[in-house]
């Protein structure tokens, strides 16, 4: 059997959750942005985090993105995972978070949230399970439940979605479904 090892205290907050919401750069990506002469930005996002979404949904997970750009390539990536929902260019995440919250009809206890720096603490203080991938600034990293062992940008979002769809009972189905 596959599993995640955490505490038992982020297992307990991992079952309750119905939305993952995400940081982009720093977190889907490895933080570094790649500007073109036109101005172009360029990401590079990871197959593992994004199948990891996917199967999170599957699951009946729902995500969201809360970023401070505004990115092109972002857009598309949202498309191609089917996100359910999409905030960009977001100055002030905690209202956005709130905006969120009454959309969607949840608690802050069945949000998950996956970040790298201080302007994610807002959302990240008040979710169920505040998460954090292992370059983060250390004062992230002390407000984190649970810190992902994958790097930013290399399956930490996919490492989260396991751990959530785990604690849910979700995970083996899951998987079972690539060697039936």
């Amino acid at each position: 059997m596959f599993s995640i090892p955490a505490e038992q205290a982020v297992f307990q907050a991992a079952q309750k959750i119905k939305l993952l919401i995400m940081d982009v750069d720093g977190v889907l990506t490895d933080g570094r942005i790649f500007i073109r002469d036109n101005g172009e930005e360029i990401k590079s996002f990871h197959t593992l985090d994004g199948h990891g979404i996917k199967m999170l949904h599957d699951s009946g997970v729902q995500t969201a993105i809360i970023t401070g750009r505004d990115a092109p390539s972002v857009a598309v990536r949202v498309r191609q995972l089917g996100i359910h929902h999409y905030f960009k260019g977001i100055h002030d995440k905690r209202a956005c978070y709130a905006t969120l919250l009454q959309q969607t009809s949840l608690t802050e206890a069945e949000c998950a949230y996956i970040g790298d720096d201080v302007v994610d603490l807002p959302v990240m203080v008040r979710c169920g399970l505040p998460v954090a991938v292992p370059q983060a600034h250390r004062f992230v990293l002390q407000h984190a439940a649970y810190v992902t062992q994958a790097n930013a940008g290399a399956g930490a979002v996919r490492e989260l979605c396991d751990l959530i769809m785990q604690a849910q009972n979700t995970l083996q189905a899951a998987l079972s479904r690539y060697t039936a």
